[in-house]
């Protein structure tokens, strides 16, 4: 080995590079070698003592600051939102540098995701800032005799230099976060939420939400209703959901009302589908009936979340629960005789105790103090007869846009018609458009009309001769010939429901003629008893005069002959009782 020797000290140094990393090898393995046996014969607090004072010197020449994102903070058992954001941000902009990967599909993603694997750092540069993050993870030993695992805890570490601390912590982070939820928000699968019914019991960590997949193919353009109108709809959603920063500078919650009204089969449910699909929002579909107070109503509005549609269907119905269920308790109760009309009654009065849901507590729901937790929401009714609700629960201000929804048009089947069979014209229309002007039919009807049917539907509807007929029957058909099928479908079932129409309309004009000829014979029949009634009362006071006429006769014949008169004697009688007398004498 050759070595180059100083004459001015007496060290020895290595005269090549791998007698150097020799040594440097050495020398740190008997630095472990003593730090192990200080480690382990130490006191722990002469070890942590120096520990403290060696992290301090670290620290005041390594010109690098670490910020870290625990995946669960504290004792906390739901996943960190900061870490949520931040993964979801590193999967998107960081794993196409990323060496190693991990593949997975998230809870709430409806996509395959890409993320940092354990141990594997990556770098980013904002405005000309580089960083450097890095996936670690802490393993805490498991106990002796346990069977449980260990338990890990991952975080995300972030480094960078110290002095752009102002840039990192001040726009960085906030970059960071913001991006993570947006990304979050594009690759989540949305829900649909319905309330779960009360319980009577405490549950720990009871969940007032049950939710599914929502995959609702419905959109606006499949909506057969008119396209102006359907424009309109468009563009306040949009404005809406853009409208952010507006809200909060005029002092408003940021949501909006929405009152959906309409015979029933006019696309009322689709039209909330449609909406969920423009905006990416989640469905909370609230069942009044199943809310038991007002309390409640108000905990299931903190539990939803931004970014949602709550929709309350048929609204008419769900109001006044209380009355309804004690009029059913009343009617329960009347049979003293029957011992389960009586079980039933008490169920139902221990169900009514404590499950009141009031029109005033439904409006602070709307737009109380408690419908300002959260923000980007929309609320939506429908009703079959919007005259039956009460004026301050759609007035504006609650529920912001009103839309009917009515019978279709002509318009609506028209797009009903470009959609189910790819036509824009045809020579039918003509009879089509003068008779849906005449009939009242909703879109769902229409639609059902504009569907192909299939083969067997159509064998079924046939009745061929021979087995070469259904052959024929069941060949394929151009797509011509299926919309013209379906067009004259339609016709005649327009023309079935104008028939009805007419038929209904004639009968409610024969009901009303007899209720008029009812009304006209109960009127004369009533006249004619009243004129009968006078009639009966004029001969029994005419028989009444003549019998105290009959009456005062007999009585003064009766005094006439006694020889004595109401009034006394007159002269007359007087005189010609004289007469009598003395004619009496002579004849004696």
């Amino acid at each position: 080995m050759t070595q180059r020797l100083d004459t001015k000290s007496p060290i020895m140094f290595p005269a090549t590079m791998t007698e150097m990393f020799t040594t440097m090898g050495s020398t740190l393995a008997s630095f472990m070698f003593a730090w192990a046996i200080i480690r382990q014969y130490c006191p722990y607090e002469l070890r942590r003592f120096f520990e403290k004072y060696t992290q301090k010197i670290t620290g005041y020449f390594y010109p690098y600051i670490r910020i870290s994102f625990h995946e669960f903070a504290g004792d906390r058992l739901e996943r960190s939102e900061a870490y949520s954001a931040v993964e979801a941000y590193l999967s998107a902009n960081s794993s196409k540098s990323a060496k190693k990967l991990k593949a997975e599909m998230g809870k709430d993603s409806r996509k395959l995701v890409l993320s940092m694997d354990e141990y594997e750092r990556v770098t980013d540069d904002f405005c000309g800032v580089k960083v450097w993050w890095l996936l670690s993870k802490s393993v805490s030993a498991a106990r002796q005799n346990s069977y449980y695992p260990e338990q890990e805890k991952r975080f995300y570490k972030l480094t960078f230099h110290k002095k752009h601390r102002d840039i990192i912590t001040e726009k960085y982070l906030e970059h960071v976060l913001s991006e993570g939820k947006e990304i979050r928000v594009r690759n989540r699968q949305r829900k649909l939420y319905t309330n779960s019914p009360g319980f009577k019991w405490p549950s720990y960590k009871q969940t007032m939400w049950s939710h599914i997949v929502f995959e609702h193919p419905a959109s606006f353009e499949t909506l057969a209703m008119d396209p102006q109108k359907k424009k309109e709809i468009i563009e306040d959603l949009m404005t809406f959901s853009k409208n952010k920063d507006y809200y909060a500078k005029i002092g408003k919650v940021w949501k909006r009302g929405y009152l959906l009204h309409g015979p029933p089969g006019t696309g009322k449910s689709t039209m909330i589908a449609a909406m969920a699909n423009l905006l990416d929002y989640d469905i909370y579909d609230l069942e009044l009936t199943a809310v038991k107070d007002n309390t409640e109503l108000r905990k299931l509005l903190i539990e939803t979340t931004s970014k949602s549609i709550i929709v309350i269907e048929d609204i008419d119905c769900s109001l006044d629960l209380t009355g309804q269920r004690k009029k059913k308790s009343e009617k329960s109760s009347d049979d003293e005789n029957d011992k389960l009309s009586k079980e039933i009654a008490k169920k139902e009065a221990k169900e009514e105790i404590g499950s009141k849901v009031t029109l005033s507590g439904l409006l602070n729901f709307i737009d109380g103090l408690w419908s300002a937790c959260g923000g980007e929401r929309l609320i939506v009714f429908t009703t079959n007869y919007v005259e039956k609700l009460d004026p301050a629960l759609i007035r504006r201000g609650r529920m912001d846009k009103h839309i009917e929804l009515s019978y279709c048009t002509f318009e609506a089947f028209r797009v009903l018609a470009k959609i189910y069979l790819s036509l824009e014209m045809h020579p039918m229309f003509d009879t089509i458009q003068t008779l849906i002007g005449e009939t009242k039919i909703t879109p769902a009807d229409v639609a059902e009309n504009l569907m192909p049917k299939s083969s067997l539907d159509v064998a079924e509807k046939l009745t061929p001769q021979s087995s070469l007929d259904v052959a024929e029957n069941l060949m394929p058909k151009s797509s011509l010939d299926v919309a013209e099928n379906c067009l004259s479908s339609l016709i005649q079932a327009l023309e079935v429901v104008k028939e009805e129409a007419a038929k209904e309309e004639a009968a409610k004009k024969e009901e009303a003629a007899k209720k008029e000829a009812a009304k006209k014979e109960e009127a004369a029949k009533k006249e004619k008893e009243a004129k009968e009634e006078v009639a009966k009362k004029e001969k029994e006071a005419k028989e009444d005069a003549a019998e105290k006429e009959e009456t005062a006769k007999k009585e003064n014949a009766a005094r006439k002959k006694a020889g004595i008169k109401e009034n006394g004697p007159t002269k007359e009688d007087a005189f010609q009782f004289l007469v009598d007398k003395e004619t009496e004498n002579v004849l004696s």
